[in-house]
């Protein structure tokens, strides 16, 4: 219907999480209307992502470098090492850090157990939050998930799992609205939440 590279384009821009057909089309037309800089600013902001942010070999957060290299949060020897708060995506950790109430390190899953997309534990960095316990000296962990039917399902498989461990497994308290994202909640709401934590019964 469209000539080849704006089709392309658009369907490129449909393989977006959350970005449908229509809105692709939206996207693509946007940016052939804007100023030739402003598109290659777009397009060299991607390029430097892609070439100079990896995850955190540590905790799989967001991190500038290398693969070896770590995050800003794992470098900080003022945090508690044997505190660690277990999150799905990068994101998350940014919500808990508004807080400001959270000084512990965290982990990041990069997903959450979810059947119909596919996603079990194996896809998930269950392994690797394993060897940090032991490795680390990890007294806490801290399950820190969205309130919706994934959030849940990787909190109880994470606690089962963690059970048998010498480690205190807890999660944040409720206030948070069920079926929410922690990336949406307010500082206020999710400070209490971790204040209020308590341990998980696997």
């Amino acid at each position: 219907m469209y000539a080849a590279p704006v089709q392309d384009l658009i369907d490129e821009l449909g393989r977006l999480p959350g970005v449908g057909p229509k809105s692709a089309q939206r996207i693509a037309f946007h940016i052939l209307k804007l100023p030739a800089d402003d598109a290659m600013r777009l397009a060299r902001s991607i390029d430097v992502v892609k070439r100079t942010v990896s995850w955190c070999r540590r905790c799989f957060n967001i991190a500038e470098g290398g693969d070896d290299a770590e995050c800003d949060i794992c470098r900080d020897d003022r945090r508690d090492p044997t505190v660690l708060c277990v999150v799905e995506e990068p994101r998350d950790i940014v919500a808990v850090e508004r807080t400001r109430d959270f000084r512990g390190r965290y982990h990041v899953m990069q997903g959450a157990i979810s059947p119909i997309d596919g996603i079990g534990p194996e896809q998930l960095r269950v392994r690797e939050l394993l060897a940090r316990i032991e490795g680390e000296g990890v007294g806490e962990i801290i399950l820190c998930f969205s309130p919706n039917i994934e959030g849940d399902a990787t909190g109880l498989y994470l606690a089962s799992l963690l059970k048998a461990l010498p480690v205190r497994v807890t999660k944040i308290a409720s206030g948070l609205p069920v079926g929410g994202d922690l990336e949406y909640a307010d500082e206020l709401t999710l400070g209490r939440a971790l204040e209020g934590r308590r341990e998980v019964d696997a």
